[in-house]
């Protein structure tokens, strides 16, 4: 691009990851030349704030990227579908917060703690990986550089934040129904192809998205293809069970990982807190380990309950924790957008 500063566009800006993008922005001291906010037809008209100017939220539609360089989506993935190849068009730089180019060939998926590299190889389109794919890449990049991965079985705790807006309010809502000795009535969790729902104030839901025809949900297959694309590894066995739990932000990961190397465990320590974007949580005796309410807002990464697994000497055990509209989503992207800001 061969510029000190950016025409920028965020679509989806009125949706929690894009309100989290345009701070970033702002706290980060992007080099924004303009700053184009686009969403849908319903939110179009409303303004933001920016920098101290206030900024009118377009509707996006296939000229909306005209003179843009970066376009960060966050709008769905039946939006960055139609959008991102007019955007790519114009001659932006696609960061796209979607499911929909994860696995396409041609567009790198990046965490930029574990693979920034791949950041160059992109056709005008660069993934950003699911939220719990992200937390648990970024913590592990050291452990595989260092020893060698065989086998990953992760389970997830995932905040409702993941599930958008109406499901945090569907469980604030259905707390204050139980908590008044009321039935709480679900409309919206699980999302999912049946149109059955659970409660899920003082519950957990182990389902996120639909089911595939192997038992799995979309989100745990996500998790198991995408790891393997973002360390360039089809050889490692990656297994995954997500679960929903009534946490506003933040999602949390217990994650077994066999190593093909023998470790020393506080070597896998000192790896892990000198990692940049990881911040090291881990001393039992003062029940100091990583939470979700100590994450929400940050963003970091952070690990804790480092432990060698009791039935394998290379087997390692882990609780990650991370902020999903952060690290999970909106830093991941503005990271990406740096690094492509620096090269330019």
């Amino acid at each position: 691009m061969s510029k000190t500063k950016f025409n920028v566009a965020v679509v989806g800006a009125t949706g929690a990851v894009g309100e989290q993008i345009i701070g970033l922005l702002e706290k980060r001291d992007f080099p924004v030349d303009k700053l184009k906010l686009l969403s849908s037809a319903r939110s179009a008209g409303t303004v933001l704030n920016f920098k101290g100017q206030e900024i009118t939220v377009e509707e996006a539609g296939p000229d909306s990227f005209e003179g843009i360089d970066i376009a960060l989506f966050s709008a769905g993935g039946d939006v960055s579908k139609e959008l991102a190849p007019h955007a790519v068009r114009h001659g932006a730089v696609c960061i796209d917060n979607t499911n929909a180019f994860r696995m396409d060939p041609t567009a790198p998926l990046v965490v930029p703690e574990v693979n920034a590299d791949q950041i160059n190889k992109h056709q005008g389109i660069i993934a950003n990986p699911n939220c719990s794919t992200i937390q648990m890449v970024a913590a592990l990049k050291p452990l595989y550089d260092s020893y060698g991965i065989s086998r990953i079985i992760v389970s997830t705790y995932q905040a409702v934040s993941g599930a958008g807006a109406k499901a945090i309010n569907e469980m604030l809502r259905q707390s204050k129904e139980v908590l008044e000795g009321r039935d709480a009535n679900p409309d919206i969790l699980p999302v999912g192809s049946l149109p059955v729902k659970h409660q899920i104030a003082f519950n957990a839901i182990p389902q996120i998205d639909k089911f595939q025809d192997n038992g799995y949900t979309l989100e745990e297959m996500k998790m198991v293809h995408e790891t393997k694309k973002i360390f360039g590894d089809e050889d490692i066995a990656v297994t995954a069970t997500c679960v929903r739990i009534p946490v506003i932000y933040g999602h949390s990961e217990s994650v077994y990982v066999e190593l093909k190397n023998d470790y020393e465990l506080e070597e896998v320590k000192q790896l892990l807190a000198g990692s940049p974007g990881i911040t090291l949580v881990d001393d039992p005796a003062a029940q100091a380990y990583p939470l979700a309410t100590d994450a929400a807002g940050k963003i970091d990464v952070f690990v804790g309950r480092v432990r060698r697994d009791l039935g394998n000497a290379r087997g390692l055990n882990l609780w990650i924790v991370s902020d999903n509209l952060l690290k999970g989503a909106a830093w991941n992207a503005v990271q990406i957008a740096e690094i492509i800001a620096a090269k330019a």
